[in-house]
């Protein structure tokens, strides 16, 4: 296996994020969807030989806030420890850079592995809210 700060290429991760079902609230095409990634503050991809099978992000102010998305390993090669090592990786990136607030998208179901790393559920009366509803107007406006 492979670890490296190079993205991979649109078709390798458009298929990755697809075995993620997240698409079906975003309907990204694939070039939007590089494009976001291509304004990461930082990436880890994981490659089996020419294979995509891991993934991380990092969008970040460098100083103040860091949220960590899109971690996906392949259903396949779940449970052999890539997805600790990309966290490790993107944590110790924020580490590195003193950054000082460091949250993360979690996926349904995956809170137990996060919790693993030392990361913690928010309390229901702290900071952190999101907008879905704009999305939604968005989506049928256009």
């Amino acid at each position: 296996m492979k670890y490296t700060e190079q993205l991979p290429k649109t078709e390798q991760f458009f298929e990755l994020f697809e075995t993620t079902d997240w698409n079906t609230k975003y309907e990204l095409t694939k070039e939007e969807l590089y494009s976001a990634l291509k304004n990461s503050w930082y990436a880890i991809s994981v490659f089996d030989k020419d294979n995509l099978i891991g993934f991380g992000r990092i969008i970040c102010d460098g100083i103040v806030h860091a949220l960590i998305l899109d971690v996906i390993i392949h259903p396949d090669r779940q449970g052999e420890g890539i997805g600790k090592e990309v966290m490790d990786k993107l944590v110790s990136k924020c580490k590195k850079h003193k950054v000082r607030d460091i949250q993360l998208f979690c996926a349904k179901g995956k809170i137990g592995f996060y919790e693993k790393l030392g990361f913690e559920s928010r309390e229901d009366h702290s900071p952190g809210m999101q907008l879905d509803k704009y999305w939604e107007e968005l989506v049928l406006r256009y």
